[in-house]
């Protein structure tokens, strides 16, 4: 039976290293889930997994239990994340997002027919910025302005790009009736 979580903080505030590991096992799936949608591959949302945990165990003292630590350890994983997101969009060629075409929005949607898997390979194909935007929004249930003062963006801006990220996923959808992952 697993260690209540209290106990398991507790003994992670200690320094126990078995805590330590039983406190990533219980949550690295949760938050690995969470870093893929921020990061630009793979690998770097392996390292911000990495780097979450490195926060959570050096930073326990901060949690107050006034809430719940899954939320509190997810909100540090989306930080961590964000700034793998920073740092990436600084060193990529800059997209001009205003150019992205406006897509006429559909009466019906293919949506439904897809499954879970297909409409992550589908959210991943969209431009960086509108996928991050869309995320922070939809997914994590930030506001427009929480989003603008995460990404340096103005509030206007976030609004816009998930506006256009909508409409490219509806765009891709109707163009791709019979999306496939390959």
């Amino acid at each position: 039976m697993p260690q209540p979580l209290t106990d398991l903080l507790a003994d992670c505030r200690r320094g126990s290293p078995t805590a330590q590991r039983a406190l990533y096992e219980r949550l690295a799936y949760q938050l690995m889930g969470v870093c893929l949608r921020y990061c630009p591959s793979q690998a770097e949302a392996e390292d911000a997994l990495q780097l979450t945990f490195i926060k959570i165990f050096t930073r326990l003292d901060q949690y107050r239990e006034q809430g719940p630590f899954e939320a509190w350890a997810r909100r540090i994983a989306v930080n961590t994340s964000l700034n793998a997101y920073q740092q990436h969009r600084q060193g990529a060629p800059q997209v001009d997002y205003e150019a992205a075409a406006n897509v006429p929005h559909p009466d019906g949607t293919a949506l439904d027919q897809l499954s879970t898997d297909e409409v992550v390979a589908l959210i991943n194909t969209l431009p960086i910025g509108y996928r991050t935007v869309l995320n922070l929004y939809a997914i994590e249930g930030y506001s427009h302005q929480e989003i603008g003062e995460l990404l340096g963006i103005s509030e206007g801006t976030s609004k816009s790009q998930l506006s256009r990220a909508r409409r490219l996923l509806e765009e891709r959808l109707l163009a791709n009736n019979n999306f496939t992952l390959s």
